[in-house]
């Protein structure tokens, strides 16, 4: 059996529309109808003409024309003959590039995720997005009574700010360029928040930590001027967590890195092996499923599937957009 679906074709930078597309569900394979589908900064690069190198990731070149889309989640409607691990009406979480903009995708069963009982299926299909920065967050070697700093205030920043408070963290300050996401992260429990456009950030932290330096600085902005940041406010032996994914080349001074034998952690959930992934994803959304993280303050915008290009328009022209989504 096959499926006619639309799904997104990303023909060139700013140019992005729906197509018509024919799945045939192999034997490996299962088809999935999406319930929600959300941008990532990553869409957001792409759709602005920034395409970032090939990688194990993609099983599709990364030039346009580009069959985008990874965040989604759905129910499975068509499994394949040889697929034993999922059947029809499973609820499952998406962890593979499948051109996921669309009102079903078909994908192999190791890029997909069960979704755990009770959570939310809103939240579940943003499972990947979620996931990831919670087990950033968890992993961030933050311990009770650190000070500890997140450079981005958008959707990952957000989360693991509300994750590392809720490890113990004493003093948790989110830095960002735009005052409605400083608003909202105090708003889900920073204790400080700085608009590094307007205020001096290494000042500030120095005054609040008495020159010592941050215990744990995690990068989740992704831009040059964020990573330098991060290396200059990091007290002596402090922790370096990694998060963004930078395709561009940068220029960082890393004098300190050596000098003063700084900690670097990369806590990316879906870039080590699917086995992991598999394993890793369920204690990352644990605490969401208990309650204990806010996401849903975090879907800022909807759209519908067909109104694909406004919803692109308004996440590259709006950073103070958190987490654009999808219904089909």
């Amino acid at each position: 059996m096959s499926i006619i679906t639309k799904a997104a074709l990303l023909k060139g930078p700013y140019d992005i529309e729906l197509v018509e597309k024919e799945l045939v569900c192999r034997e490996d394979e299962v088809i999935v109808k999406n319930h929600l589908i959300g941008i990532c900064g990553s869409d957001k690069n792409m759709y602005r003409g920034l395409m970032p190198p090939k990688t194990s990731e993609f099983r599709q070149d990364p030039k346009y024309p580009f069959e985008l889309g990874h965040e989604s989640g759905g129910t499975i409607v068509e499994v394949g003959g040889k697929v034993t691990d999922y059947k029809v009406g499973d609820k499952v979480m998406a962890f593979g590039w499948n051109n996921n903009y669309a009102e079903y995708f078909k994908s192999k069963t190791w890029q997909l995720q069960p979704v755990p009982d009770g959570l939310d299926l809103d939240i579940a299909s943003l499972g990947e997005p979620v996931a990831c920065a919670m087990h950033s967050g968890l992993n961030s070697g933050t311990q009770l009574g650190d000070t500890v700093v997140i450079m981005g205030g958008g959707f990952a920043g957000q989360i693991i700010a509300q994750c590392v408070k809720k490890k113990g963290a004493f003093k948790v300050i989110v830095v960002d360029v735009l005052d409605g996401k400083l608003q909202l992260a105090k708003k889900l429990g920073a204790d400080i928040t700085i608009n590094s456009k307007k205020e001096n950030v290494k000042d500030i932290i120095d005054e609040l930590t008495k020159g010592v330096g941050a215990d744990v600085v995690i990068e989740a902005a992704g831009t040059q001027e964020s990573l330098n940041m991060a290396s200059d406010i990091i007290k002596h032996n402090g922790k370096f967590v990694f998060y963004s994914w930078i395709t561009q080349p940068v220029t960082l001074n890393i004098s300190r890195w050596h000098d003063d034998g700084i900690e670097f952690i990369n806590t990316c959930l879906v870039h080590h092996t699917w086995h992991h992934r598999y394993v890793w994803t369920f204690d990352a959304l644990k605490p969401v499923q208990l309650g204990l993280i806010d996401i849903k303050s975090l879907i800022t915008h909807q759209f519908k599937l067909d109104d694909i290009k406004a919803g692109f328009e308004l996440a590259d022209k709006d950073d103070a957009a958190i987490k654009v989504i999808f219904r089909p």
